[in-house]
């Protein structure tokens, strides 16, 4: 069966978000790979971008969350655009709360956490990096 691995671009910030959905999620880097890293004679990297994010990624449970950062040359992703939501399956109402809570700190709120009729606890957010996630933990 196929995975789904959520990849996320950045402007230059991929790192700081990384790092907030690591104190959210727990764990691990699996990888940071910045530009840099992939520089040479026939890939000039500009000094301004060598420490920008190439890929990185941070397991969570069965997946993987991936990003990076967009080269100034490829322009800018625009931030308050309605990008996909990620959908985080919590295995507890309790985990779902410190998802949730932890994820919105310093964003906004699309749909407070609560028991909904269609059997759910389940909330909406956009976090502090205009990322638009649902956290939900089935009570059926």
């Amino acid at each position: 069966m196929a995975n789904i691995h959520p990849h996320i671009n950045f402007n230059g910030n991929a790192e700081e978000a990384f790092t907030f959905y690591k104190s959210v999620f727990g764990g691990e880097f699996s990888k940071i790979v910045r530009l840099k890293d992939i520089a040479g004679p026939d890939f000039p990297i500009p000094e301004n971008e060598a420490h920008k994010i190439l890929n990185i990624a941070l397991p969570i449970g069965n997946a993987i969350l991936m990003g990076n950062d967009v080269p100034e040359a490829m322009g800018r992703v625009n931030e308050n655009e309605n990008r996909s939501k990620i959908v985080v399956t919590a295995a507890s109402k309790e985990e779902a709360d410190k998802i949730y809570h932890g994820l919105s700190a310093g964003g906004n709120v699309e749909m407070p956490i609560s028991e909904t009729p269609w059997g759910s606890y389940f909330g909406m957010l956009r976090d502090k990096f205009g990322i638009e996630w649902m956290v939900e933990y089935s009570l059926v």
